[in-house]
């Protein structure tokens, strides 16, 4: 199983918009359209697909964050289809290492809602620190999140 990435284009935006999440997980993350349109009306925000051979699994939304004055990957979600079998892990190592070598970054920022004990563990698996609880607004839902920091 070799997973890529591949930005987000007209040729495959439905297949990105298709991915879903399980009804639990859908009250953590901002929908891959809303995302999607991000990608076109703001600046420095940039998506990437996830994909096993041709096939998209999952979505990275990054951008230039101003409110912590560096990159923040925004959003990272697996399909439900194929979650509990290592895509995630294996699909964060490779942004990661793909941000590095295109950004010369020396750090990242993310951040995951409270209760997403899942995502947290992931993140701090691979590197990431906490560094602050805050909330905010997004399509139509509060979301309480923890910043996290990865320092390369």
């Amino acid at each position: 199983m070799i997973i890529s990435l591949k930005e987000i284009n007209k040729t495959n935006y439905k297949e990105c918009i298709n991915l879903k999440l399980t009804l639990e997980q859908e009250r953590y993350i901002s929908s891959n359209l809303l995302s999607l349109v991000q990608t076109v009306y703001e600046e420095d925000f940039y998506s990437l697909g996830i994909y096993i051979d041709d096939l998209m699994v999952g979505f990275i939304l990054y951008d230039f964050d101003l409110s912590v004055g560096g990159w923040s990957m925004s959003r990272f979600m697996i399909d439900y289809k194929y979650q509990h079998q290592g895509i995630g892990e294996r699909a964060l190592k490779k942004f990661i290492k793909f941000f590095k070598n295109k950004y010369n970054s020396e750090k990242l920022y993310t951040s995951v809602e409270v209760n997403n004990l899942v995502a947290l563990k992931l993140y701090e698996k691979l590197g990431f620190t906490k560094e602050k609880y805050f909330e905010y607004e997004s399509d139509r839902k509060i979301y309480k999140e923890i910043q996290m920091k990865l320092i390369f």
